[in-house]
C-alpha cells in the first residue's frame, strides 16, 4: 500500500477531513462555550438545547448528513464538527462559568470595559480547560472520521478500512486500523508541542 501510494493517498484524504472539521468544530464550541457561560439567558436557551443534542453520536447523523450535504465533502465535515464541537463545547462552558465573580467584580469596579475583561480575565482563566476540551476534540476527531469515511466516501483510510472488509482483506484492514492510531497519537503529540511552546505556563505532558 506504502509502494502504490494508496496509503498515502488516503492518509492526505483523511487529515484533511480531520483538520478542517476539528477546526470548525473547536472555534464554534469555544465561540459558543464563553457566550453561554456568560450570558445567563443563552446558558438557559442554546445551552439546554445543546445538552439536548449532546448525547446525540456523529454516526447517528450519517444517512441525514448525506441527504442534506450529499456525498461530497460536506457531509464529512458536518459529521466531524458534530463530535468534535461538544466536547470543546462543555469545557469551555464549564471554564468560563467557575470564573470566581469577584474578579469581574473587582475589574468593573474599576472602569474595566466587557472587552478588556474578556481578554483579560475571562480567557486567561478558562484556557486550561479550552486547552483540555480541545485535546479531547483531536481523538474524536478521528473517531468521527472513520464514521464519515465508512458512508457515502471514495477515500481516506475509514474508507479503505470498509472496503477491505467487503473483500475480506484483513491485512489492508488491519494497516488502516494501524495507521488510524499513528495519526491520531501524532496529531496529540503535535498539540502539546503547540501548546508547550506557546503557552508554558500551562505546559502538557504527552501522556496526559
Amino acid at each position: 500500500m506504502i509502494k502504490s501510494g494508496e496509503l498515502l493517498s488516503d492518509i492526505l484524504i483523511s487529515v484533511q477531513r480531520a483538520l478542517i472539521g476539528f477546526f470548525i468544530g473547536s472555534i464554534t464550541g469555544i465561540l459558543v462555550g464563553i457566550l453561554t457561560g456568560r450570558i445567563k439567558v443563552l446558558k438557559q436557551t442554546i445551552g439546554q438545547l445543546i445538552q439536548l443534542f449532546r448525547p446525540i453520536p456523529s454516526i447517528a447523523f450519517v444517512p441525514l448528513a448525506i441527504i442534506w450535504f450529499g456525498l461530497g465533502e460536506s457531509s464529512k465535515y458536518f459529521l466531524i464538527f458534530w463530535g468534535v464541537f461538544f466536547p470543546v463545547w462543555v469545557n469551555t462552558h464549564i471554564g468560563v462559568t467557575n470564573i470566581e465573580t469577584r474578579l469581574i467584580w473587582a475589574a468593573k469596579s474599576l472602569g474595566t470595559g466587557d472587552k478588556k475583561i474578556l481578554y483579560e480575565i475571562i480567557l486567561p482563566a478558562s484556557t486550561p480547560f479550552i486547552i483540555a476540551g480541545t485535546r479531547i476534540g483531536i481523538g474524536v476527531a478521528f473517531v468521527c472520521l472513520v464514521a464519515a469515511e465508512m458512508a457515502g466516501a471514495f477515500g481516506g483510510i475509514g474508507f479503505r478500512i470498509e472496503v477491505s472488509h467487503m473483500v475480506f482483506r484483513v491485512d489492508k484492514m488491519m494497516a488502516g486500523i494501524v495507521t488510524l492510531g499513528v495519526l491520531g497519537a501524532t496529531a496529540d503529540w503535535l498539540f502539546v508541542k503547540v501548546i508547550n511552546k506557546f503557552l508554558p505556563w500551562h505546559r502538557l505532558n504527552i501522556t496526559g
